[in-house]
């Protein structure tokens, strides 16, 4: 009988995990084995015995644990005196970010694993249950806005009161993605006059559907990927955007920005001239803080003040509701799990040929199998080698 292996997560300040006793039912009637390691779900109050009742075993010590996986399963990706403790030809599974860590991907290569990166899911019907990217952004969404409304000194409803009306605050979005739209469907719940903003602007309907306005800026072509995320702006679409959108921006209570680019670093949206227009007290929540900022002079991990204008970029957004962004994690990786179970054979069933499957595993028998990825490591690769020649 297969053994699936969850560790417990080691990043600082992480309290989401890849598991919930509800989860450990489900994996047994596939017919595997669940192994934890002990404090796998401290951080949202599930205790060691809950996964044992559910049916889960509980390794002393995480070097067993992860000797013993078949598959393991995570949140974050290992770390490399990790990968030197799993067995040979098993399959992990966790978010890899794999377009900047090639070190790591190399050291699974030499490992000879089998690993899938749940940020490669591919956005298609099919996979809509598997989609984590989809799942925490969406969580992203709402929390983004409850720390806007925390830091913000204002309430957001239209109050009428004995001592005079108070005007709903002015919330502009930008980005109607999964992030950006249920930031929307929050922020109007909470009775703000919300305006939102998107390159594509076929989600122009999604957004006047969840009572929000839509900023129409002509910026020409533009559209998604086959992925369903925002192309990459020209240098002077850029320019167009950010200087249509600067009046909404100054006249603001709060805007989040939620663009970012598969792979890529996120577009500056908002310069310091734009922030320096705002309100004092005002809030800006740049989403992409961590991967490089949509915000100029945001920082990763902080809030900070810029011409009086408070820019959060703590990041790690759905952590701030981790029982359910563990409960929608764990579906995410069961459901993966669970599509290509075959149950003739007691296993996960391997197929990189499958449309699935083929768009994220990342290596498999030593090699980097995900074309996406290896096309990118290439081209990496020669702009290295041209510039040194």
């Amino acid at each position: 009988m297969p053994t699936i292996a969850f560790p417990a997560e080691m990043k600082a300040g992480e309290k989401r995990c890849s598991l919930l006793p509800v989860n450990v039912k489900a994996y047994k009637l596939l017919g595997a084995d669940v192994l934890i390691e002990s404090g796998l779900g401290q951080h949202i109050h599930v205790t060691d015995e809950e996964y044992i009742e559910a049916g889960a075993s509980v390794s002393s010590t995480r070097d067993e644990l992860l000797a013993q996986g078949d598959i393991v399963l995570s949140l974050h990706k290992l770390s490399e005196d990790d990968v030197a403790h799993v067995k040979q030809d098993a399959l992990v599974v966790s978010y890899l970010d794999p377009f900047n860590e090639p070190n790591f991907v190399d050291t699974l290569c030499s490992k000879g694993l089998t690993s899938i990166s749940m940020e490669m899911i591919p956005r298609i019907s099919r996979c809509q249950k598997m989609d984590a990217l989809s799942s925490q952004a969406s969580l992203a969404g709402y929390v983004m806005v409850m720390q806007a409304v925390n830091t913000l000194a204002n309430v957001l409803p239209m109050m009428m009161t004995p001592a005079g009306t108070l005007k709903p605050a002015k919330v502009f979005i930008i980005g109607a993605g999964v992030a950006g739209l249920q930031a929307i469907a929050t922020a109007k719940r909470l009775g703000a006059s919300v305006t939102a903003f998107d390159t594509r602007t076929v989600v122009a309907e999604q957004v006047r559907s969840l009572g929000a306005k839509f900023l129409d800026i002509d910026l020409g072509e533009t559209g998604e990927t086959g992925q369903g995320y925002a192309q990459a702006l020209t240098p002077e679409q850029m320019q167009i955007q950010q200087r249509e959108q600067a009046k909404c921006i100054a006249d603001s209570d709060i805007v989040i920005t939620t663009a970012q680019l598969f792979g890529r670093k996120p577009p500056v949206l908002i310069k310091q001239d734009t922030i320096a227009s705002m309100r004092p007290g005002s809030v800006i929540v740049d989403m992409a803080a961590e991967t490089g900022g949509n915000v100029e002079g945001s920082v990763s991990g902080e809030t900070v003040t810029i011409h009086g204008v408070n820019v959060i970029g703590t990041g790690a957004w759905a952590n701030g509701v981790a029982k359910h962004a563990t409960q929608m994690y764990a579906s995410n990786l069961y459901n993966l799990i669970s599509e290509f179970w075959s149950k003739d054979d007691n296993r996960f069933a391997l197929d990189i040929e499958d449309e699935v499957q083929s768009g994220c595993i990342i290596t498999y028998q030593g090699k980097v199998v995900n074309k996406m990825i290896s096309d990118f490591y290439a081209a990496q690769k020669q702009t290295t080698n041209d510039g040194v020649a």
